[in-house]
């Protein structure tokens, strides 16, 4: 490699990079469906950055799809927080650690300032993943929060309503989710780098769809 293209390398890994039709490469951590790592860019979740998953209403889904993130992000050593910021029901602890999540890495955070709360603890460095139930966000402060998420090595994911579609988003990926008897359809609203279309994921089996 060339001295010029040795410098270049860096630049072109970064992962606020855009390449025509991919992205840069990022590491990524396993969603704990298949499925739906097959669909992403990558092959899972951005390891740093904002995810937005959308719902019609709150608590039909959002919080499962991400249950076998969270099971793998709280037993995973040097420890880091995983954060939920403002959940619009109250976590059962008991179900929790069925699923496998290790309580003493989780931390719940109630505040009626959900955004800031967010920015701070994407932005510490100390988190894994942050999840927050947010009402409203201007541009701007979803581009805060973008630039928090990739300064504190920090994944993000944003669950919202799906009336925020008609809003734009620097996130990097969009998605809609619509519950199903057994599980979730998935529509890769955007999806830098990887495919768009819809995929369905089962709650009862990890690994597939």
């Amino acid at each position: 490699m060339s001295r010029i293209d040795s410098r270049l390398a860096p630049l072109l890994e970064h992962p606020a990079l855009w390449r025509g039709r991919s992205a840069a490469r990022v590491p990524v951590l396993g969603t704990g469906f298949g499925v739906l790592d097959e669909s992403l860019p990558g092959g899972g979740w951005p390891s740093a950055g904002i995810v937005e998953i959308l719902t019609a209403a709150r608590g039909i889904g959002e919080l499962r799809l991400l249950v076998p993130l969270l099971a793998a992000l709280t037993h995973t050593l040097p420890a880091r927080w995983s954060v939920l910021v403002a959940p619009p029901f109250e976590p059962f602890p008991p179900a929790l650690v069925a699923h496998g999540i290790a309580l003493e890495s989780l931390l719940v955070v109630r505040t009626t300032t959900p955004l800031w709360a967010v920015e701070l603890a994407l932005r510490s460095g100390s988190c894994a993943a942050v999840l927050a139930w947010v009402e409203r966000a201007r541009p701007r402060h979803l581009r805060r929060l973008q630039l928090a998420a990739e300064q504190g090595r920090t994944l993000g994911f944003l669950l919202r309503l799906e009336s925020a579609l008609k809003e734009s988003s620097p996130a990097s990926l969009r998605i809609l989710l619509e519950p199903t008897r057994d599980g979730a359809r998935l529509k890769l609203i955007k999806s830098r780098g990887g495919a768009r279309g819809a995929v369905n994921v089962s709650w009862s089996v990890h690994g597939d769809g």
